[in-house]
Parts: C-alpha cells; sequence; structure tokens
C-alpha cells in the first residue's frame, strides 16, 4: 500500500468515526442548533485584555460568549485546554470537569477537531499567562466529518489549497489575511475615489461585441435572444459612453473575463479598477495612479503586515517615468539612437531576441515586441513607460506634435504591468479607422484584434470631452503589496486545470 493509499484508508476510517458520533449526537436531540449567539471575538478580547493580569481579571468577572472552530484539544483528567479560532482569531478554553458539570465534560472529550463549538464563561489567565474563557457551557453547533490537514505544505498541498480553500483558510493564517488586506484595499480604492468626486458604476458582464483590450473573449449563447455574446473582456467602451452622456468621473471594480492562458500571473478571470475622468490627459492620471498606489501600499504595510512577507513591495518612492523609445534604448545598448526609427533595424533586433512576427507588422508593431521581449521584465523599480505606438493603441489620442505615437502610459513595477492608461481619442473619425483597421486584422487572423463597434462611434459622434482613462489590475497589484509570487495566493477561487480520474475531494 503506498503512502496516498494509506492516506486515504485513515480519512475513510476518520470520516466513519466522525459519523457514528453525529448519528449518536441526532438521537439525543437537534445536531445542527442555531441559537448560539456569540457577544465577543477572540481576537478582539486577546488585544482588550492583553495588559490585564489574573488577579485583574478574576476582579472584572466578564463573562463572554465566544463561537469558532476547534484547532486543538488536550485533555487531562478533570482538566483540559482546548484552542478556539473565530473569524478575529484564536482564544483558549479552560474546560473543567467540576465548572463545566459530568455531562457535559464528557461530551467535550468527544468532541473532534474541526467540530464548531459555542462556550460561554468568565475571562481568566493560565498559570502559564494564556489569557482563556472558564467554560460554564460548551455545546456542539455544528459536527466537522471531514478531518483538518495535520501538514499542510509542499509542492502537492499547494494545489489543494486552491482546490480546497475553504480547508486553507480554516489553517493557514497567513491566507486569511492576504484576503483581509485584499478586501481592506478594495474599500480602500473606493474611498480614494469617492473622495474625489468620482462615480461608482457598472457595466454589462455580457456584450454583442467585446471591446476595450486586445484579447480572446469568451463566446456564450443567449438561448432567449438566440444570439452569440462575449463575456467582458474589459469595460472601457461603455465606461466612455458613460463620460459621453455627462458622467464626467466614473471608476468601475470589473470582473473581466479573457479566454487566454493560465500561468503565475494570468487568470481568465479576473478584477480590474477602470476610471474616467474628463478634461484630464494622461499626465494627470499618472500623478492619481501614484498617489492611489503609494496610499495602498501605505495602508497595506500599517495595518496588515501579517499578509506581507519579505517579497512585498514598498511603493514609497518617486515613479519613474520613461518613453518607450528610451526604455528600448536603455536596454539595449546595440541599438543607436538615430536607428530607432529604422523599422527594418528594429525588426531585426527584436527577431534575434526571438520575436516571430508578421510582414504586416510596422514599426511600432516591432519596436513594441521588442520592448517587451528585452525591456518589461527588466523593470524592478515603478516606472511609467509612455509614448507607445499608435499602431499598438487603437483607443488613445495621438500626440499632437507626433501622431505616430499616442499619449498612453503602462505602470510596471518587479517586470509586472500593472496599469495602463491614455488620454482617450475622441475624434469618431479617427476612431471609425482604428476600428475599421482592427476588424481587417481579425479577418487576417488576428483573435486579438478589436471587433468594430458602430454604436460607440455613434456615442463618439454625439461628443466626447478631452478624457483621460485608466485600468489597474487589482490582482497583480495584491501580489506586489503582500509579495505572493502566483496570482492563485491573492484570487479566492482561482481556475485549475480539472483533475485526470481524480475526485477534487480527497
Amino acid at each position: 500500500m503506498n503512502d496516498q493509499t494509506s492516506t486515504e484508508a485513515d480519512t475513510n476510517r476518520l470520516v466513519a468515526q466522525r459519523k457514528e458520533k453525529l448519528a449518536a449526537w441526532r438521537d439525543q436531540g437537534s445536531a445542527f442548533p442555531n441559537d448560539f449567539r456569540p457577544d465577543a471575538l477572540a481576537g478582539e478580547l486577546q488585544d482588550a485584555h492583553a495588559d490585564d493580569n489574573a488577579e485583574t481579571l478574576d476582579t472584572q468577572a466578564r463573562e463572554v460568549a465566544v463561537a469558532g472552530r476547534l484547532l486543538a484539544k488536550r485533555v487531562m483528567g478533570k482538566l483540559s485546554f482546548a484552542t478556539l479560532q473565530d473569524r478575529s482569531g484564536r482564544i483558549q478554553l479552560f474546560v473543567q470537569r467540576d465548572l463545566l458539570g459530568e455531562d457535559e465534560y464528557k461530551a467535550f472529550k468527544q468532541l473532534d477537531i474541526g467540530d464548531i463549538v459555542g462556550s460561554r464563561g468568565l475571562l481568566s489567565r493560565t498559570n502559564k499567562g494564556e489569557l482563556s474563557v472558564r467554560a460554564t457551557d460548551l455545546r456542539l453547533l455544528t459536527k466537522s466529518l471531514r478531518p483538518l490537514p495535520e501538514k499542510w505544505h509542499g509542492l502537492s498541498d499547494t494545489e489543494a489549497r486552491y482546490r480546497q480553500r475553504y480547508v486553507d483558510l480554516i489553517v493557514n493564517p497567513d491566507a486569511r489575511a492576504v484576503f483581509k488586506a485584499r478586501s481592506a484595499t478594495l474599500a480602500a480604492v473606493r474611498r480614494f475615489f469617492e473622495t474625489r468626486d468620482f462615480l461608482e458604476v457598472e457595466t454589462p458582464m455580457l456584450q454583442a461585441i467585446p471591446g476595450g483590450a486586445a484579447a480572446r473573449p469568451f463566446v456564450t449563447h443567449y438561448n432567449a435572444l438566440d444570439h452569440d455574446f462575449y463575456l467582458r473582456v474589459a469595460p472601457e467602451l461603455y465606461l466612455k459612453r458613460l463620460v459621453v452622456g455627462g458622467l464626467e468621473r466614473v471608476f468601475e471594480l470589473n470582473r473581466n473575463f479573457r479566454n487566454e492562458g493560465l500561468s503565475t500571473r494570468h487568470n481568465p478571470e479576473f478584477t480590474m479598477l477602470e476610471f474616467y475622468q474628463a478634461y484630464a490627459d494622461h499626465a494627470d492620471l499618472m500623478d492619481l495612479i501614484e498617489d492611489l498606489l503609494r496610499s495602498l501600499s501605505e495602508m497595506v504595510a500599517a495595518h496588515y503586515p501579517d499578509a506581507c512577507n519579505d517579497a512585498a513591495v514598498r511603493l514609497d518612492s518617486a515613479f519613474e517615468r520613461l518613453s518607450m523609445r528610451d526604455a528600448v534604448l536603455r536596454f539595449n545598448t546595440s541599438i543607436e539612437p538615430q536607428d530607432i526609427e529604422d523599422r527594418e533595424k528594429i525588426k531585426s533586433i527584436a527577431e534575434a531576441s526571438g520575436v516571430r512576427g508578421e510582414s504586416s507588422w510596422g514599426h511600432g508593431k516591432w519596436l513594441t515586441e521588442l520592448f517587451e521581449a528585452t525591456v518589461e521584465h527588466r523593470l524592478d523599480a515603478p516606472t511609467f513607460v509612455t509614448d507607445y505606438p499608435a499602431e499598438v493603441s487603437p483607443l488613445a489620442r495621438r500626440r499632437d506634435d507626433n501622431p505616430e505615437v499616442t499619449e498612453r502610459f503602462e505602470l510596471f513595477v518587479g517586470g509586472r504591468e500593472i496599469a495602463n492608461g491614455f488620454s482617450e481619442l475622441n475624434d469618431a473619425e479617427d476612431q471609425a479607422e482604428r476600428f475599421a483597421a482592427q476588424a481587417d486584422a481579425k479577418a487576417a487572423g488576428d483573435d486579438e484584434a478589436m471587433y468594430y463597434d458602430a454604436d460607440y462611434i455613434n456615442a463618439l459622434e454625439y461628443g466626447m470631452p478631452p478624457t483621460a482613462g485608466a485600468g489597474i489590475g487589482i490582482d497583480r497589484l495584491l501580489m506586489l503589496l503582500t509579495g505572493c509570487s502566483a496570482i492563485r495566493d491573492v484570487l479566492l477561487f482561482p481556475q485549475l486545470r480539472p483533475r485526470a480520474n481524480k475526485s477534487d475531494v480527497d
């Protein structure tokens, strides 16, 4: 019998034993009561009484009711100890037969690790200095039929953490800390924009025409209309319709879906922040993003240190701003400044760097691919890369002094793209021409090229004020702020490859 088979047999045996206990509980009455109400949280009790000694606690005689999951139990004759965990932290239960009563003490000894219990009693401090609830009442609220893992680490268990996140959250305090930091980050983003007079909005997730990003969409069929629809790849075109309508500052924390690969940095379903501001340009948004990210970095580091490991990035220094042209020259010393605009030379260097392109690509596309192959992963310090070629920026406004490039930026930190933004193209005729070029590229086989969105052109023809907009990848940002190396570590339920011939629950 191999180790895996032996483990499965042990688990099945323990599950059977726990089911027998549950059957006995059912015979005694309600096995899943819902009439216990806690009035205190473990973590808050630990904080509130951190400086109180045993004598002070005895004088206060504070009675509390706590509820949570049993994580440890030590039975020592007439006296036992247990560890209870709730959403705020852990606290010890001091369980004494003479105080609890003979029958309830016997019932306590039958409890298993993982059971959910409720307990009332006076706060006290043991001889070893542990804050405890001296139990006068202890009840089983939910029977746990599956044993918690004794060890939750290693390569094989890493995948189990993602597949059974509920178990990961029970036994791994670091995981809970990361997702508390994530929730706080989203709340802080909302506060940041609301205080700047932005309106939070919602846009469709099912779209007749996918737009706003160069990405392959998921396709679904709407039975009532007998028509194919697409899961949103970006909310951009809808948000800009709202700016046309007079909602001059809007933002959305949205779920996007892109039918692309899985990796440590990519999940097909992810969270983006997108925001648009009328009467602003891309430089204004770079200032805004720098302020936002610095404030989020300070908040996570100060209030959620348990979520951060040694690889966490602090965004407290000034962000560099560098044009794509200058970035390519900095990291490709073989290119002479006078040759940076030469398509054939850029193409040759890009191909030597492993880029495989198409004959139809212009200078801007080759330059962008060279940048991605040789520069992007080397931008460790926060860096705004600006002046993206118009050829790869179909929604961005061209620069007045150089129509071959646009007023667009991308923010890189730790070699990863974190944000993308630009001064918006509000020239309806120019936008129509660029959509047409994208449609031609799609017809030629480019699955990531954009569709022609006639209604969006119609909206622009009503007039959109000068506007700038940007998107920030929330998942990648959380990876930076916490030091997580994989996007799955900051997603509660990441997409995983199907298991072959194996149940998801071992």
